[in-house]
């Protein structure tokens, strides 16, 4: 991994952010992601519901604008 990149847990559930020991005890509740890099990376869009944390699609995040997050990964 490059510059600032690392990875993250998140809870499949409820989509907030899980140590990595919980990822080994239940790898199918748990997501990992890359985060950072360089500028030019980011090149994929993901939404999530600012309320809950879990991802959403892009038609849910125009229709709730003021509670969704936009993300570049």
């Amino acid at each position: 991994m490059a510059g600032n990149e690392h990875e993250v847990n998140r809870s499949a559930r409820s989509g907030r952010f899980v140590k990595e020991s919980t990822t080994e005890r239940d790898p199918k509740g748990t997501v990992t992601e890359t985060v950072g890099g360089d500028d030019r990376d980011g090149d994929r869009e993901v939404h999530r519901s600012a309320s809950t944390g879990k991802f959403v699609t892009g038609t849910t995040a125009d229709l709730h604008s003021s509670t969704t997050e936009t993300q570049r990964l």
